[in-house]
C-alpha cells in the first residue's frame, strides 16, 4: 500500500507540474514561446543523438542530416511545390521510416569505425546530405530552398501558433522521453552500455555489436527526422542553410554540456544553449564572445556535464516518492 500511495503521489506531483507548464505556457507572449519551442525542438533533437554518443559512445557529427531529412520529407510532401498535400500525422510515420533507413545506411559502413575516424565519416555524410539537398535544384529548388509549406493538422487540431507548437513540442518530447528512458532500461540499453564500455569485450561476452550500432543509429536518426518535420511545419519554410555543419555541432554540446546519456541533462543543455544567446542579445557586439567564455567556463568547472549521471530521470522518480 506504501508502495502504491508513493507511486499515486509521484504521479499527481508530475501532472500538477506539467498543468502548470502549459497554463504559464499560455501567459507567455510570442518571442518567449519562440525560444521555449526552440529549447523543446533541440530536447528532442539531443535525445535523439544521445543514444549515440551518450549511450553507445558513438561520436556523430553528421546528426543534422537525419533532421534535413524530416524537414525535406513534409515540404516535399505537404507544399505547392509538388503539388502535394499529405496528411501531417502521414508525414511523421513516413519521416520516421526514413530517418530509420538513412541511419541504418549510415551504421553499416562505420560498423568498424571507432573515434576520430567514425566522427570523420558521420561529418561526410552530413555534409553529403547538404550538398545534395543544395544541388537537386528540381527535386529541393536548391539554395532557394522550398517556403508556402501547408500549415501543419492533426486529429483536425490546426497546429498554427507559437502556443500550439509550443503543446505539440512539449506532448512529442514526452513521449520520446519517456521511450528512450525505457529503452536505456532495457536489455538493449544494457547492450550499448556494454559497447561504449568497451566493444570488443562487450562482443566477447556475446553481444551482438552490429545489430546493437544499427539499431542505436536507426532510433537515432528517427527522432532526429521527427524533430525535422515539425521544424519544417513551424518555420513553413526550408532550405539547406539550415542543416549546416554548425547545426550538427550544437546538438553535440547540448548532449555533452548537459551531460552525456542523461536525459534531464539533455533538457538542461538544451535550456542552458539556447536560452544563454537570447539573454545576451542586448549585449550584441559581445554576445558571441561571452557565450564563448560562458561554454569554455562550464566545461572546464563541469567537465561531465551540467546534470551529473546519478541525476537521472530513476533518482527523479525515487525523489518524488515512486518506489
Amino acid at each position: 500500500m506504501a508502495a502504491l500511495a508513493g507511486r499515486v503521489r509521484a504521479t499527481a506531483i508530475l501532472i500538477v507540474a506539467a498543468a502548470a507548464i502549459v497554463w504559464g505556457a499560455s501567459l507567455l507572449p510570442n518571442y518567449e514561446l519562440r525560444v521555449l519551442d526552440s529549447v523543446l525542438l533541440y530536447v528532442l533533437l539531443a535525445m535523439g543523438l544521445n543514444i549515440v554518443v551518450g549511450y553507445c559512445g558513438l561520436l556523430d557529427l553528421g546528426f543534422i542530416a537525419f533532421y534535413a531529412v524530416g524537414a525535406y520529407s513534409y515540404a516535399l510532401l505537404a507544399s505547392p511545390h509538388t503539388e502535394l498535400h499529405w496528411p501531417f500525422g502521414a508525414v511523421l510515420v513516413v519521416a520516421a521510416l526514413l530517418g530509420l533507413g538513412a541511419g541504418v545506411l549510415l551504421g553499416i559502413p562505420v560498423l568498424r569505425l571507432r573515434g576520430d575516424y567514425l566522427a570523420i565519416v558521420t561529418l561526410g555524410f552530413g555534409e553529403i546530405i547538404r550538398v545534395v539537398i543544395n544541388n537537386a535544384d528540381a527535386l529541393t529548388n536548391g539554395p532557394k530552398g522550398i517556403s508556402r509549406i501547408y500549415r501543419a493538422t492533426l486529429f483536425g487540431w490546426t497546429i498554427a501558433t507559437p502556443l500550439d507548437f509550443f503543446y505539440l513540442l512539449l506532448g512529442v518530447c514526452a513521449i520520446c522521453f519517456m521511450i528512450v528512458w525505457r529503452l536505456e532500461r532495457s536489455i538493449l540499453g544494457k547492450a550499448w552500455a556494454a559497447v561504449r564500455e568497451d566493444q570488443d569485450a562487450a562482443r566477447g561476452v556475446g553481444v551482438d555489436t552490429t545489430f546493437v550500432k544499427l539499431c542505436a543509429f536507426g532510433l537515432s536518426a528517427m527522432i532526429g527526422s521527427v524533430a525535422g518535420v515539425i521544424f519544417a511545419a513551424f518555420q513553413r519554410f526550408v532550405s539547406p542553410e539550415s542543416f549546416v555543419f554548425q547545426e550538427s555541432l550544437l546538438v553535440v554540446l547540448v548532449v555533452v554540456v548537459g551531460g552525456l546519456g542523461n536525459l534531464l541533462g539533455v533538457i538542461v543543455g538544451a535550456t542552458v544553449l539556447i536560452v544563454l544567446p537570447e539573454l545576451l542579445r542586448e549585449y550584441a557586439q559581445y554576445r558571441m564572445l561571452i557565450y564563448g567564455l560562458m561554454l569554455v567556463g562550464i566545461v572546464l568547472v563541469r567537465p561531465r556535464g551540467l546534470v551529473p549521471k546519478r541525476f537521472d530521470p530513476a533518482w527523479l522518480m525515487v525523489r518524488l516518492g515512486w518506489r
